[in-house]
This record gives C-alpha cells, sequence and structure tokens, in this order.
C-alpha cells in the first residue's frame, strides 16, 4: 500500500520498537504542540486570543515553565491573566449571596442542591476553567484521528498488521482506546479477526514485561549477584508505562531553539 500522509505517524510508532505505540505518539505530539504554542504562534493574535480563554491544564503548565522560553510564557500567562482577571471581576460583581443561610436551610440542601448552586456561581466558573486546555484539546482532536487512521490501516494495508503483530504491543490505559475503536469501526467478521488477535499481543508482551520485572527483582538477591541482568535494566519504567503510559523515566522536555 502507498504509504499516505496520516499514516505516516502510525507506521513510525508501530516500528519505534516502544512498549506502546499510542505511547510514543502521544509524547511526540505533546512535544509538538508545545512547540507550536511557544513558537512564534504566541505573536499571533487569534492564537494568543484562543490560550487566553482556553488556558493550560496543571501538567501542561509544568511542561511549558520547563521547555524554558520566558519570553513566550510571559506573553501567554499575561494575555491568560487578564482574560481571567477580567472575568473574575464580572462574576464578583454579579455576586449574590445564596438566601437562608440558617441551619433548618442548612439541614434542607440536598448534595445535589449544593453542586447545581455552587456550579452555577463564581465556584462553578472557576472548576470549569480548571477542566480545559489548549494542548489537551488540539491533542485529543489529533489522537481521536490516529484512532481512526488505526482502524484504517489495519483493514487497508496488510503490512501495517504484520508490523504491528511482531510490535510489543500497547499499555493498558491505550489498550482501552484501542478496543473502542476497533469495536465502533470494524465489521462484526473484522473483529472476529482482530480483537483476538490484538488481544494476544497484549498478554504475550505483558507476560514478557512480567518476566523482566520478576528478574530483576530475583536479581538483588545476593544468589544472583553475578548472574546477567538480561532485559530487566529498565524494567520499572517499562512496567509502569505498561500499567499507566507515559514515559516516567524521561528527562524534562526542552523546546529547540
Amino acid at each position: 500500500m502507498k504509504e499516505k500522509l496520516y499514516t505516516i505517524e502510525l507506521t513510525d510508532g508501530v516500528k519505534s520498537g516502544d512498549e506502546c505505540m499510542f505511547c510514543w505518539l502521544e509524547r511526540k505530539l505533546e512535544q509538538e504542540n508545545l512547540e507550536f504554542v511557544l513558537g512564534s504562534s504566541y505573536m499571533e493574535g487569534d492564537i494568543r486570543e484562543e490560550t487566553s480563554k482556553s488556558g493550560f491544564c496543571r501538567h501542561h503548565t509544568k511542561m511549558m515553565y520547563d521547555c524554558g522560553n520566558s519570553l513566550g510564557n510571559a506573553w501567554i500567562f499575561k494575555s491568560r491573566l487578564e482574560w481571567m482577571n477580567q472575568q473574575l471581576k464580572e462574576h464578583i460583581a454579579r455576586y449574590e449571596p445564596a438566601g437562608g443561610t440558617g441551619f433548618w436551610e442548612r439541614f434542607r440542601r440536598t448534595e445535589q442542591a449544593e453542586t447545581d448552586r455552587s456550579r452555577s456561581g463564581t465556584e462553578g466558573w472557576i472548576r470549569s476553567e480548571e477542566d480545559h486546555c489548549y494542548v489537551c484539546r488540539r491533542m485529543k482532536v489529533i489522537y481521536e484521528r490516529m484512532l481512526d487512521t488505526f482502524v484504517y490501516m489495519l483493514r487497508e494495508d496488510p503490512g501495517f498488521g504484520s508490523l504491528l503483530t511482531e510490535s510489543k504491543g500497547f499499555c493498558i490505559h491505550h489498550f482501552a482506546d484501542v478496543l473502542m475503536v476497533c469495536e465502533e469501526k470494524l465489521k462484526p467478521q473484522e473483529k472476529q479477526v482482530w480483537i483476538p488477535r490484538l488481544g494476544q499481543l497484549m498478554t504475550k508482551n505483558l507476560d514478557r514485561v512480567q518476566q523482566d520485572i520478576d528478574w530483576l527483582i530475583e536479581k538483588y538477591d545476593y544468589r544472583n549477584q553475578d548472574a546477567d541482568w538480561k532485559q530487566s535494566r529498565d524494567a520499572v519504567q517499562r512496567t509502569m508505562q505498561k500499567l499507566i503510559g507515559g514515559y516516567p523515566a524521561d528527562p524534562v522536555f526542552k523546546c529547540r531553539k
């Protein structure tokens, strides 16, 4: 099959030799988006208007700081602070105390009523502002396209299927997404072929990592001090990745100059 543009990264991911091709793609996508945000885009009015309104989650805020672009971060968070400050002033100006704060009024309130009341006021607005992130949103859109492309390649590219079955599979977190998209997009006869095959791929590679982490523990026994480490030296971080995804041993990401 002649490779199309949207298949290139998935092919690279499955060839990467990583414990999870989607972890590999997610990290690449995240780093590219951070470089986009902290690149010249922050000087573009329409982009900065979006980042001012969307903001960033705590995780990506920390990554942006670690990237080291002080001027870019200053512009982005200056604009975000201005927007949040203005919105907060408007909410505070509209504030009205909730009626009935006596004992019996508090006693009669249900948990749902309290939730509805707080979510509709200033507190609710603040909480809602913590629920979205410019980088997360961009990544989510592209990740969903990648999942759709994954199914397309299972159907249309036998070479991709062969590479996949020889790969190290997925982390458990991303395997759930793979199962979901296969259930939604594959035809019944295709599911009968691919879902068992993907399940076998997962269990085979979980067993492999299990053996590595088991041997790492055994290696600390004095009786095995002269034995070979085999594939266990990095078994802790690979086990963590298999369980929840991501790269716990990664160094801090720095944007390219």
